[in-house]
């Protein structure tokens, strides 16, 4: 039996899609934060079959919850204060992202502009389709 320690202060990530959960290491930039990360993958799970989770011990703040909806609005953010969950955050479709996928179309405006931000509109929230902001261009929904 596995048995990763609880953490004081932070956040927990739980039922990540199994084999996701380097995805979400490298999109919320954990690497760069000075604070102590667990990634538990292949966990079993009696909703999921498998799923992965997240530790991490630092604040919620740092944690950015729209990029971490665009990859999965169903994982379940609970918020960790003196070693009890005090709080549970809800996931929500952002309606824009920044930086996160990138446009495929070569004519658009971001293929010349090399400083430009790639931002994609929610377009279609029940078929979670998201547009290039300045081509129309379909953004790939997943990472």
């Amino acid at each position: 039996m596995l048995n990763v320690g609880k953490i004081e202060e932070g956040f927990v990530l739980d039922h990540i899609k199994a084999g996701k959960s380097m995805d979400i290491y490298k999109h919320l930039q954990l690497g760069k934060l000075d604070c102590t990360v667990a990634i538990i993958k292949n966990a079993r799970s009696n909703k999921m079959g498998k799923k992965d989770i997240l530790k991490v011990e630092c604040d919620i703040n740092q944690l950015d919850l729209d990029v971490l909806a665009f990859i999965d609005h169903n994982i379940t953010v609970n918020v960790i204060k003196d070693g009890e969950i005090v709080d549970k955050k809800e996931l929500v479709l952002p309606k824009m992202i920044k930086n996160v996928i990138r446009c495929k179309n070569p004519r658009c405006i971001t293929s010349i502009e090399q400083g430009l931000p790639h931002i994609f509109v929610l377009a279609d929230e029940e078929k979670e389709i998201y547009r290039c902001k300045y081509c129309e261009e379909k953004g790939n929904g997943s990472l």
